[in-house]
């Protein structure tokens, strides 16, 4: 079912809901399998209703689909058996135990005769497990707590716990707005229209009179129902104003610059620092598709801009942007005091004075720490370890101004002012008390290179930001020389200065509203600032609380504004703005007077604040002046810590006193940090993943309350394993008490290479196939991940579509259920055009999927085909050849514009939506093979069979460099063939193929890493790809073997040989080899391989080793390598040649 088949289906519960139809609500709930609606099972569960209970839990997991299913089914099977003993019916006791819980006797024949001896006691409680066992009311109770843990574990119930946010009569508001639309296309619109049906279009009947806007008020389905399970959001007026955005409209603090603005006039949305102003009249429909909006990131949408689809929206119906509301049947998180971390679980000495702390935006153990010596750090707080530490080092000292060289010259100490992490991780900026900043790349492994240092300030840089104006990854800088500098995050060059401050700048708040991107500044004479990335000025200027030292932050949803400050008299302030006005809402009490420093603050859950005050963490909800509660954590704190909350709100980083961090936690953090307690050794240090619910065990006569190692080792994996469970091997435990959980840690510190040979050692799967004819000469999965297109060279398109079944209820690729070779019922074939092709070029052969999934642009040699996915019709052709279109790809932030490489060594920019091509880049010699695009870096990078890689901005489509790719030793140059290019996760490394070699490039084209076949990988290159992690290569090669690369390094950790894959049946008769890989966009260590001889096969690790090998060593002479395989134990990348 599609995604918005999906949302269509929320819709309709939510009105469901709101109509009172209660059984049918949760009827849908069940069959769809879309939402698990925990209060209903609550209900039924308190209520003893245990059919219903069963049968609400079948539309979602089955006994047997993993353990943690089981795990639910017994509790609940265990408890309706003892609540019959209880009762003395021994009878229904009985039936349950042969009906019910006799499923459960293969997996653990053990547990289920101490259940069956229950039935020989007088009372059940006489058993020692379950002599705290209570009255039914209580027992209900206690096991529903442990059901809700299981029912979070499990795999199955992932996304399908929270009802997704939206608007109440949401549907209703769709029907006004689509009615409103029809009204408006009449030709003799009446002023008070008289809807009769839903069933047919609106048109008003003719009428002799002049046309007449209707009423603003009077929705035309009917009135919109009372609040009932979900909050009301007012009536929805079919006629209102036209809003019309524009980036230079200024309201909230700016309205100064629009004092004419009839605030009356604006259609309801979200307080907002920006506001749209009131356009006079409707706009053209017409004259507004002319001129679509490109989308600042691309969604989902193909040939009609997603983002100016929005806009059209909010131009025809006057509305502004949905506000989020939950529901009381589908209630949103509540928090209580338990939600804040204050239980000390981690001390960590960094050794010198901490000024700054920041942890990882996705990773929520990495800590990334700066000091008063100029140092950096970078911890992994569960397990303790300093992942890096860098000291201070002036990169390039020549580059430095005369300034900066004098005053390191004076005086050579420095400080850490502000480190921070970019957007996605993949970057972090440091600050430092003298001129410069400097810009480190941050990989999984916890390697930090060094990619930019400026010299940014005379004097301090006070503070630094990343932001996105302008669809580009930005680095914001303030300090002591009064002005804010905007720089490009991948060259450095200086975009905008900012100057208007009359004193240090020393703090910034980068934020956004709707499309209009703007920077918070403070100053130390405590003037606040606002700046657009435009060279008009501040917009705003207004006086902080104290006049001093000031921060600002904005709440995680980025709705509520905070700011928190210190008076040269020591007097603290923390407060929320109102934005809209630019004055003081709340000023929140319980700050010590005279302070000992300038207090720091931070936001979490967009619920709490936090500051650090009088050797003490003080706490606050956001919506209560009185301080909620303090903690000193457990004593040692600075007078005026600084401190952090990673990003769910679970962890608390905060300064000790004597050089060192204190970690506090709340329940969900310590259940993370005792997960990775106990993390194994793996030669080298894997990415912390970001672990948030602790799976819980099952102790078979009570109630759940925690995880034995066995069963913590694999959350999904693990699914078909049975679960060893014994009556001895758990005591009976409270309910909400938590116990440890240590993970088997893996004593073995030697690395072995995995050599794969057997089909045993690996899951694989042979897609059925009628049509096997051909070569496969392009693989992708959908985006979604629940098939796989190949194009033959034949010029056929193969869809393979995984069903969703109970076994296999989200539908995705797996090797463990055979898909569907998918056609419409009509038997058409999806063809490209060979009328005009060269028959003998394969190589003509490409193939891009829109985003979502519903069309394929594709070409074999002829016209490029665009066709629907659904229907396998042609929807479009163009481009006829000559030349022939041999590469395609999608612009990232316009799905109207397609890079096409051409088999003449062109590259043609073409606008699908006016047919039209825009321009034409020359570069190359030979045809053109790889295109790739970088949005974080702004360029095009194409490759060809002449063996040259080029970069092209984006911008203006002006070439910026270009190379030819290094020879290997031993090999002559220049090198010639097909060379393919994949941009890397992190959108800076380039992922180089040819049949020589697979090498990283960084975005300047500097090679930094390459391997070259040998030993027994000793044959050509044909394909291979990044894993949808970023973390492997997959390799192919022309003997049929699959090599398994560490994506950092290119060192080898895994080699697949195609007798583990390929059936002795099929081997016996060919010599195939993948000519293709395809990657699976979500399951990284899921490859799909496109032979040589037409088939296809789906390949995956054993569950009971869910991935290819372990990393290899960083230095191989500090650990010894064993392989099975002499020949590969040596299989290290190379640096590059000089």
């Amino acid at each position: 079912m599609s995604s918005l088949s999906r949302e269509l289906v929320f819709l309709i519960l939510q009105f469901l809901d709101e109509e009172k139809f209660k059984e049918t609500v949760h009827k849908l709930e069940q069959e769809s399998g879309f939402y698990f609606n925990m209060k209903h099972f609550e209900d039924q569960v308190q209520a003893g209703e245990w059919e219903e209970v069963e049968r609400y839990l079948c539309g979602f997991t089955k006994v047997e689909d993993n353990r943690y299913s089981m795990k639910i089914f017994f509790e609940i099977r265990k408890q309706k058996y003892l609540e019959a003993l209880d009762r003395n019916d021994r009878a229904k006791a009985v039936e349950i135990l042969v009906k019910d819980l006799k499923v459960f006797a293969s997996f653990n024949e053990e547990l289920f005769k101490e259940i069956t001896q229950l039935l020989t006691l007088e009372n059940f409680r006489q058993n020692e497990q379950l002599s705290k066992y209570g009255d039914t009311k209580s027992a209900r109770n206690i096991m529903l707590l442990e059901l809700k843990k299981l029912i979070e574990a499990n795999p199955l119930f992932r996304d399908k716990l929270a009802f997704p946010p939206f608007k109440t009569s949401r549907l209703r508001t769709l029907i006004n707005q689509s009615l409103n639309w029809q009204h408006q296309l009449c030709k003799n619109p009446r002023p008070n229209p008289d809807i009769k049906t839903l069933f047919t279009d609106h048109a008003c009947a003719p009428n002799n009179g002049a046309r007449v806007l209707p009423p603003t008020n009077g929705p035309l389905v009917g009135p919109i129902p009372k609040p009932g399970a979900f909050p009301p959001i007012g009536a929805h007026s079919p006629f209102q104003q036209v809003v019309s955005p524009s980036p230079s409209a200024i309201a909230g603090w700016m309205s100064s610059t629009n004092p004419s603005l009839p605030h009356a006039a604006v259609a309801a949305g979200p307080s907002g620092f920006l506001q749209p102003p009131i356009a006079s009249e409707p706009l053209c429909k017409a004259a507004f598709l002319k001129h679509p909006r490109t989308p600042t990131n691309a969604s989902g949408m193909d040939y009609h801009s997603a983002d100016s689809e929005h806009l059209m929206k909010r131009i025809r119906m006057g509305q502004s942007d949905e506000v989020s509301f939950s529901g009381t049947s589908h209630p949103p998180s509540i928090y209580s005091q338990d939600d804040i971390p204050k239980t000390v679980v981690r001390s960590l000495n960094q050794g010198s004075n901490v000024m700054s702390m920041d942890f990882h935006p996705q990773q929520q153990t990495i800590l990334l720490v700066g000091t008063n010596v100029g140092d950096i750090g970078i911890w992994e707080v569960g397990s303790r370890e300093r992942l890096a530490h860098k000291t201070f080092k002036v990169w390039d000292v020549s580059a430095c101004s005369m300034p900066l060289q004098t005053t390191l010259m004076k005086d050579a100490t420095i400080s850490v002012n502000r480190c921070i992490w970019g957007p996605d991780g993949s970057m972090l900026g440091v600050a430092f008390s003298k001129h410069i900043v400097q810009i480190y790349t941050y990989n999984p492994t916890g390697e930090l290179r060094q990619h930019l240092q400026i010299d940014a300030h005379i004097g301090g840089v006070n503070d630094i930001a990343f932001s996105h104006p302008n669809k580009q990854l930005c680095i914001i800088t303030c300090g002591d020389d009064k002005t804010i500098k905007v720089w490009d995050a991948v060259s450095g060059r200086k975009q905008h200065i900012f100057e208007g401050h009359e004193a240090p700048v020393y703090s910034l708040c980068p934020h956004h509203k709707e499309a209009i991107q703007f920077i918070f500044s403070t100053a130390i004479d405590g003037k606040i600032k606002a700046w657009l990335y435009d060279c008009l000025g501040s917009r705003v200027d207004y006086d902080a609380p104290g006049l001093w030292c000031t921060t600002m932050a904005y709440s995680a949803d980025g709705t509520r504004l905070f700011s928190c400050g210190t008076s040269k008299d020591g007097d603290s302030y923390l407060v929320e703005w109102n934005e809209s006005e630019g004055a003081i809402k709340r000023t929140y009490s319980g700050l010590r007077k005279h302070s000992f420093g300038v207090v720091q603050f931070d936001t979490t859950r967009s619920r709490f604040l936090a500051a650090g005050d009088e050797y003490q963490i003080k706490f606050w909800d956001m919506d209560n002046i009185n301080m909620l509660t303090a903690t000193d954590a457990d004593g040692g704190l600075q007078g005026s810590p600084r401190l952090r909350f990673n990003k769910e709100g679970s962890l608390l980083a905060v300064t000790t006193n004597d050089n060192g961090i204190k970690i506090l936690a709340n329940t969900d953090g310590q259940r993370l940090i005792r997960m990775l307690e106990g993390r194994a050794f793996e030669g080298t240090r894997g990415p912390s993943e970001p672990i948030n619910t602790k799976p819980p065990i099952v102790n078979p006569l009570t109630t759940v309350t925690n995880v034995s190692a066995p069963l913590a080792a694999t959350l999904e994996r693990s699914d078909r394993m049975p679960p060893a469970v014994s009556m001895n091997s758990l005591a009976t435990v409270d309910g909400n008490r938590t116990v440890d959980i240590k993970p088997e840690v893996d004593k073995i510190k030697i690395w072995k290479l995995a050599d794969i040979v057997d089909s045993a050692q690996l899951k694989a799967l042979r897609l059925p196939d009628t049509l096997t004819t051909g070569r496969v000469v392009r693989l992708i999965y959908t985006n979604s991940g629940l098939a796989l297109l190949a194009l033959v060279s034949n010029a056929v398109h193969k869809l393979w579509k995984w069903q969703r079944t109970d076994r296999n209820p989200s539908g995705k690729s797996t090797t463990s259920f055979q898909p569907q070779l998918w056609q419409p019922t009509a038997g058409t074939l999806m063809t490209n055009d060979t009328s005009e092709a060269n028959q003998a070029e394969e190589s003509a052969a490409c193939i891009a999927l829109s985003k979502n999934d519903s069309y394929v642009m594709s070409a074999s040699g002829g016209k490029v085909s665009l066709f629907n996915m659904m229907t396998f019709k042609v929807m479009t052709t163009f481009m006829p050849p000559p030349p022939a279109a041999t590469f395609l790809a999608f612009h990232p932030q316009d799905n109207n514009i397609i890079a096409i490489g051409m088999e003449d060594s062109t590259i043609q920019i073409y606008n699908v939506r006016i047919d039209e091509v825009k321009t034409k880049l020359r570069g190359h010699q030979k045809r053109i093979t790889g295109l790739a695009f970088s949005q974080s870096m702004n360029v095009l990078v194409s490759s060809g069979a002449d063996a040259h890689l080029c970069v092209w901005s984006i911008d203006g489509w002006e070439k910026k460099k270009a190379r030819p790719i290094q020879a290997p030793a031993g090999r002559p140059a220049p090198l010639v063939g097909e060379t393919k290019v994949q941009f890397h996760n992190d959108q800076l490394h380039l992922l180089v193929v040819h049949e020589s070699q697979i090498a990283v490039y960084d975005g300047k084209l500097e090679c930094l890493r390459s391997w070259s076949p040998r030993d027994t990988l000793s044959a050509p290159i044909a394909s291979a790809i990044y894993s949808c992690d970023g973390l492997l290569v997959y390799t192919g090669f022309c003997d049929g073997a699959v090599g398994v690369f560490d994506a950092d390094s290119l060192r080898l950790r895994c080699r697949i040989a195609p007798s583990a894959y390929i059936p002795p049946s099929v081997a016996s008769n060919s010599s195939a080899y993948p000519l293709v890989i395809a990657a699976h966009p979500s399951e990284p260590n899921q490859i799909a391989l496109g032979m040589s001889d037409g088939l296809v096969y789906v390949v995956e690790p054993l569950d009971m080793d869910p991935k290819w090998g372990v990393p290899p060593p960083q230095d191989n002479g500090s650990l010894p390598s064993i392989s099975s395989n002499p020949s590969l134990s040596n299989q290290a990348s190379e640096p590059p040649p000089r």
